[in-house]
C-alpha cells in the first residue's frame, strides 16, 4: 500500500504535562496546581448559572472577565486580552509576534512549552544558559533577535527577578516583543504589568491555574498596549472567535474580584512553603529560595530520580526531569499541610530505607 500521504502528516514532539494518576488516594504534588478550593464566590456563579445559556454562543469580546481582570491591575479593559488558559494566550501571541526572520531568544531552563510552539509554528529560536546558580543574565539578551520569552518567576528553578531585571531586557530590546510569563507571579514574584505604560512592545501573561484556583476551567490573559492586544484578537479571531466559554467568564469574573479569598489562599501557600523547605534543608537537602507555588530541591547523598519512584510508589507524586543540569533535582508543588505531612513523612522513609 502506498502510504506517501503520511509524508504530508507533522512530525513534532509535544509538550508533557505532569502525570495525571487516575488513583483517587494520592498526593498530588506534581503539576503546580493550586491545593484549596476556587474562590466561594466562584462556585457560586457556577451553581448560579443559567445552562440554558448554554445553547447560545459566549460573549466573543469576553468584556466582563476583561473588566475584572482590568480593575485588578490597574489598566484599562482594551489593555487586556483573554484565552483558554495562559497556553493558549502564549501560543497566540506567539503567532502574532514572532514573525521576523531572527530567531527569538529565551532560557535554555525553563518551560517546555516554548520548543513546542517553535517548532510548530516554524520559529527560529535560541537558547541563553542559566548560571550556576540557575539565574538569567540579563546581559545575553543584548543580541539581536526576533523576540523574547521570559517566564518570572522562572519554571522549573522557582527563581524570580525584580523589576529592574525586566527593565533591562526591555532596554537591550526596544525592537522586538518582549513577553514575561507571569504563571507563578502571584507567589512572590514581582510583577510587570505596571511597565506596560512604560513600553508598548512588553506583553505580560498570567494565568487563572495556579493563584485563582481554576485549572480546570482554562482561563488565561495577557496584558499590554493596545497595540499588542489588537494583534492578539485578530489573530484569535482569525481562527476561533469564541475562545473562552461563558461559564468560564463568569467563574473567573468572580475569582477576579474576591480579592479576600485570593490573598488569603496565596499567603498560605507561602506559608507552607516556608516550612516545607525549612524542613527539608534540616534533612540534609538544598532547596532553591522560591517566588512560586513549588520548589526545586536535591540531595547530595541521595538520587533525587530514586526518590521520586520511590514516592510515586507510595502514591506521593512529584515531578522529576531527566534534563541535563536538572537532573539531580525535583519540583515539588506546594500542597496542604496535611499534604505536606505526608511527603516529608514518605521523604524521611525513603531516606531512612537508603542509609
Amino acid at each position: 500500500m502506498n502510504d506517501l500521504w503520511k509524508n504530508n502528516l507533522r512530525d513534532i514532539e509535544p509538550y508533557v504535562p505532569g502525570e495525571q494518576s487516575k488513583e483517587k488516594d494520592i498526593v498530588k504534588l506534581n503539576a503546580n496546581e493550586n491545593p484549596y478550593p476556587p474562590s466561594p464566590k466562584a462556585v457560586e456563579a457556577i451553581k448560579n448559572f443559567d445552562t440554558n445559556a448554554l445553547r447560545l454562543y459566549p460573549e466573543a469580546s469576553s468584556m466582563k472577565l476583561k473588566n475584572a481582570i482590568a480593575k485588578f491591575y490597574n489598566v484599562k479593559a482594551e489593555n487586556v486580552f483573554v484565552g483558554n488558559g495562559s497556553d493558549d494566550v502564549l501560543a497566540l501571541s506567539f503567532q502574532a509576534f514572532f514573525n521576523s526572520d531572527k530567531p527569538i531568544a529565551y532560557p535554555d531552563i525553563t518551560y517546555s512549552f516554548y520548543p513546542v510552539w517553535c517548532n510548530l509554528f516554524n520559529i527560529r529560536y535560541k537558547n541563553y544558559p542559566l548560571d550556576e546558580n540557575f539565574r538569567i543574565n540579563p546581559e545575553d539578551y543584548k543580541e539581536k533577535n526576533g523576540g523574547v520569552v521570559i517566564p518570572n518567576p522562572n519554571a522549573p528553578t522557582s527563581i524570580g527577578e525584580d523589576k529592574n531585571f525586566v527593565k533591562k531586557i526591555m532596554e537591550y530590546n526596544k525592537d522586538s516583543v518582549v513577553i514575561i510569563d507571569e504563571a507563578y507571579c502571584d507567589f512572590g514574584g514581582v510583577s510587570s504589568v505596571p511597565l506596560t505604560g512604560e513600553y508598548e512592545n512588553l506583553l505580560v501573561t498570567g494565568t487563572f491555574s495556579k493563584s485563582r484556583s481554576l485549572a480546570g476551567l482554562r482561563i488565561g490573559f495577557a496584558i499590554g498596549s493596545k497595540t499588542l492586544i489588537s494583534t492578539l484578537e485578530a489573530v484569535k479571531n482569525s481562527y476561533n472567535s469564541y475562545t473562552v466559554d461563558m461559564l468560564s467568564l463568569e467563574a473567573g469574573a468572580a475569582a477576579m474580584e474576591d480579592t479576600d479569598y485570593f490573598y488569603k489562599t496565596v499567603n498560605m501557600i507561602i506559608k507552607t512553603r516556608t516550612r516545607l523547605t525549612e524542613e527539608m534543608r534540616s534533612l540534609g537537602f538544598k532547596v532553591i529560595d522560591s517566588s512560586t507555588n513549588f520548589i526545586m530541591a536535591t540531595h547530595d547523598d541521595y538520587s533525587m530520580r530514586e526518590m521520586f519512584e520511590y514516592l510515586k510508589s507510595k502514591n506521593i507524586f512529584i515531578r522529576y526531569f531527566n534534563q541535563p543540569r536538572i537532573n539531580k533535582f525535583v519540583r515539588i508543588t506546594i500542597g496542604t499541610d496535611e499534604e505536606v505531612d505526608k511527603l516529608l513523612g514518605g521523604i524521611k522513609d525513603f531516606i531512612n530505607a537508603h542509609k
